[in-house]
């Protein structure tokens, strides 16, 4: 029996023997960076095959086992069968994710950026929407949620936020929100009661923190401190506890204010700068890759991924893969791991098809 997916046996044999092949070239340590590169990929590659081996094989049992059961029924042999499916189909998910979360930042947590696009209120709203949603994922996925930032809108919604989403692989599977989501729906702020569009962006990036190695030159950094603006106590409103770092050169920048301590948002805010630096860097990688693989596609942050429709019918599709849930109110709770899993697919089969 042969199953497809990420199982793409061929191009793996085929690579496989295209690295042994380069490893038994008599200069092939004489660039050591490049060889641990390829030893590495060969090794995990190696790991592949074996694993698909181990599934085909356990599948052609299960299959033997259906057969013999036609022949001879057996009510418990039957329920042991079943059991072994449900065992299978568990095993090949959990080898599908490890294999769509193996990027080097993938188990890392997540920071979310929030910010209302044109439109006002309305798009304030769809921020706060966008914010509460991203949360209830966290907490489905018993994750841990730090607000970092969060400013209130004028009259509704929030006018930005930065959250840091805790917990296993929450950078990997988050990664694919990254862009600007779109709302249809009736406006509850407009008392005629007409359908508005608005949009707002989810920016995600890896967490950091000080054993992650980022060559950040000091003298490229200003630090600026001012008073709080969010709702704090007494000491948080009167003293310059809130900091701005800027890298001169990019012109990123990251501010913190959440903390009491100068030194404790100081910390925060160059994690946060780290991070934003980092993304840009994945950026440039991807548009490598996408010029490698022939698609010409707009990588960056601002493209719109997906739409959320209220109103005339209900619908959230993302543009991206075409993956679509007709009950957006699930969606809107947390319920994205559809979108999320078909974004890692399509993504990894494109880092597939560059490499081999």
């Amino acid at each position: 029996m042969k199953f497809g997916g990420v199982f793409d046996l061929a191009s793996i044999e085929s690579r496989i023997k295209e690295l042994e092949k380069i490893t038994l070239d008599p200069n092939f340590w004489a660039d050591k960076n490049k060889a641990k590169d390829i030893s590495t990929e060969l090794s995990k590659l190696q790991a592949e095959q074996s694993e698909y081996a181990q599934f085909e094989k356990r599948i052609n049992d299960i299959l033997e086992s259906l057969l013999l059961l036609k022949v001879e029924p057996d009510e418990e042999f039957q329920q042991e069968i079943q059991s072994d499916l449900t065992k299978l189909d568990k095993d090949i998910t959990a080898f599908e994710n490890q294999m769509y979360l193996s990027g080097k930042y993938d188990g890392n947590n997540a920071i979310l950026d929030f910010h209302p696009g044109a439109g006002g209120t309305e798009a304030h709203d769809w921020a706060l929407m966008l914010f509460r949603m991203y949360n209830r994922f966290a907490e489905k996925h018993k994750m841990k949620i730090e607000v970092v930032n969060y400013l209130v809108g004028e009259e509704a919604g929030i006018s930005a936020a930065t959250i840091i989403i805790k917990g296993k692989n929450a950078f990997g599977l988050l990664k694919s929100e990254r862009g600007v989501h779109r709302l249809v729906r009736i406006s509850p702020f407009d008392a005629s009661g007409s359908r508005h569009t608005s949009f707002a962006s989810v920016n995600v990036m890896p967490e950091f923190d000080d054993k992650i190695e980022l060559n950040i030159n000091p003298k490229d950094l200003r630090v600026d401190t001012y008073r709080s603006q969010g709702a704090g106590g007494q000491n948080v409103n009167k003293v310059e506890s809130a900091v701005r770092i800027t890298h001169i050169p990019t012109g990123l920048f990251a501010t913190c204010e959440v903390e009491r301590s100068q030194i404790q948002n100081r910390e925060i805010a160059m994690n946060l700068l780290k991070s934003r630096l980092f993304q840009k860097m994945e950026n440039e990688r991807l548009e490598k890759l996408r010029k490698i693989n022939g698609e010409k596609k707009d990588i960056e942050w601002g493209s719109q991924i997906r739409s959320y429709v209220f109103c005339p019918y209900t619908l959230a599709k993302d543009h991206r893969t075409n993956y679509e849930e007709t009950n957006v109110g699930e969606v809107m709770d947390g319920n994205i791991d559809g979108f999320i899993m078909a974004y890692l697919r399509k993504e990894f089969n494109h880092e597939r098809k560059a490499k081999f």
